[in-house]
């Protein structure tokens, strides 16, 4: 098992005088990628978060690893190529947290069926040997069968039949931690809640940053041949501090162009089976997910520009109200405000288009741009989770092209299997059922061995069964560098995104057991105000 050491021992790391070969700012999905193939190459890495792990962006996906149906239909080959590879890779790297999902794009219309079939063939010819399963032609008695939850008459007539293809699907915010964990196992060294408030030059170069301990307040000055800038949404934060302190700061640049995601979590009863519903077009040109994850059904998404990046977004009434109207017309249970279980929001980086260009989010490129500004600091935005890994490896690319970085041999992480992944696959496993140890891999062992494995602060309210245990908040402190009583219930457990009104009951208790391990304030109040707003619909 690879466990991190001691906030304590953390911390001395961090402060002991050292130069470093890379300093990675942001513990997102791309920061915490960059930080293990860098490890994984041998050099020695610091990767400094401000918040929690994947707290932001990167645990607030629609939990799907995929190439991207929307961007074939764009025609953007280059990109639903790579990311069908890395799909691939994901899958095999970390199969106790990512499966396989067979999606089923149900068909109102006369040609829907034969249109939408045809584009997902050339789907699985660009995924080639990376295939999870070929596409299909459903008749309507399949179709239903497939989707007992779908309407038999939709919005353009009776069910006609559908198109069923495959895809990925994972739990994002555990996913970020495996890397963390996994690259802490290479010597590298991970820190959370631990803010950059500086970067610091010599004659014009970039020389190192300084982060603070969110906890003790103490500012650590740290040294490094290279920094990356992942910040994700907040990039442009922390490019704004790449000036020399006896200089006048330059004027702000802007490169991340942010879009709003919202999702709204509802019962598993709404979309019984084990297939995600998909519409890939809606009446104004949106798509929309129904997809069944960790026991629960997440509808979404939409793609709404907007022009600040706050840590905790909001979703707005239209945007809520969108995705329940386009849900009723394809659910033959229509959802209602009252069945909304977690309401939570995404902001993706997207690459800010030229000066003049038009800003609608949905056309705005998806794929990822890293530059090197004049003093050295290397700078990430844009791509999506599943491409993490390639990103990584553009990245330290980019590094060593500039001189940052010696050369070492690329491709470390393509088959490089993550903390707790199972030697064996399991082709049946999937996502669809309630969190408990099965999201652990070989792990599980060493959580039942905890005290409290049996004793369950929270269980599902449609089933019964345990989703959260005593053990798993202790495991979450000891070993995944849980500091707060959100760190536990939004990423480790993932239980306030899937019922933020049974995260709040359980939240007390889990607090104590935070406050038992690490001798310091669970952060409960802030919790509590959390777990209201994703449980209020605007």
């Amino acid at each position: 098992m690879a466990t991190p050491l001691p906030r304590d021992g953390l911390i001395a790391r961090l402060a002991a005088p050292r130069e470093w070969d890379l300093a990675v700012v942001g513990g997102g999905a791309v920061g915490l990628g960059v930080a293990l193939d860098a490890a994984a190459r041998g050099f020695s890495v610091v990767l400094l978060e401000a918040g929690d792990f994947a707290g932001g962006t990167s645990s607030r996906a629609t939990k799907l690893a995929h190439g991207g149906v929307r961007y074939l239909a764009q025609g953007d080959l280059a990109l639903v190529r790579e990311a069908l590879h890395e799909r691939g890779a994901l899958l095999a790297n970390a199969p106790h947290v990512a499966a396989p999902l067979p999606f089923v794009m149900p068909a109102y219309r006369w040609w829907e069926k034969g249109f939408y079939g045809a584009g997902l063939k050339a789907y699985d010819l660009l995924a080639g040997a990376r295939g999870l399963g070929p596409t299909e032609w459903l008749d309507a008695r399949r179709a239903q069968a497939l989707l007992p939850g779908a309407r038999a008459h939709g919005p353009a007539g009776a069910l006609q039949g559908g198109v069923r293809y495959w895809d990925g699907q994972f739990d994002d915010a555990r996913l970020a931690l495996l890397l963390a964990r996994t690259a802490a196992g290479r010597g590298a060294l991970l820190v959370n809640h631990a803010p950059v408030t500086a970067l610091w030059h010599e004659r014009g170069q970039l020389r190192g940053l300084v982060a603070r301990d969110a906890e003790t307040g103490t500012e650590h000055r740290v040294a490094a041949r290279c920094v990356v800038n992942a910040a994700g949404v907040w990039v442009d934060r922390i490019t704004a501090l790449d000036h020399d302190a006896a200089a006048p700061a330059p004027e702000p640049a802007a490169h991340v162009a942010p879009s709003q995601g919202v999702h709204l979590v509802v019962d598993r009863a709404f979309l019984p089976g084990q297939h995600a519903l998909l519409v890939p077009r809606t009446d104004d040109g949106r798509v929309l997910f129904a997809v069944p994850w960790l026991g629960k059904t997440v509808l979404g998404t939409t793609d709404t520009p907007r022009s600040d990046a706050p840590p905790e977004p909001e979703a707005r009434p239209d945007e809520v109200a969108f995705i329940l109207r386009e849900a009723g017309r394809y659910l033959a249970r229509a959802p209602q405000p009252a069945d909304v279980r977690s309401v939570w929001v995404g902001l993706r980086p997207l690459v800010r288009p030229p000066a003049g260009a038009a800003a609608d989010s949905k056309a705005l490129s998806r794929e990822h741009t890293v530059w090197v500004s004049r003093s050295g600091l290397v700078s990430v935005t844009g791509g999506k989770w599943t491409t993490y890994r390639a990103m990584a490896e553009d990245v330290l690319a980019r590094c060593m092209d500039s001189g940052l970085l010696p050369r070492r041999a690329a491709g470390v992480t393509t088959a490089l299997r993550l903390v707790g992944a199972p030697a064996a696959t399991d082709p049946a496993r999937s996502l669809a059922a309630p969190p408990s140890e099965h999201l652990y891999g070989t792990e599980a062992a060493s959580l039942r061995a905890l005290p409290g494995a049996d004793r369950w602060l929270a269980r599902d309210r449609e089933t019964g069964a345990g989703v959260l245990s005593e053990a798993m908040v202790r495991f979450a402190v000891r070993h995944e560098f849980a500091r707060s009583t959100a760190d536990v219930l939004a990423r480790r457990s993932r239980l306030l995104f899937l019922d933020a009104a049974l995260a709040a009951e359980a939240a007390p208790a889990v607090a104590a057991l935070v406050a038992e391990e690490t001798g310091r304030d669970p952060a409960l109040e802030a919790f509590a105000a959390l777990a209201a707003q994703y449980r209020r619909l605007p």
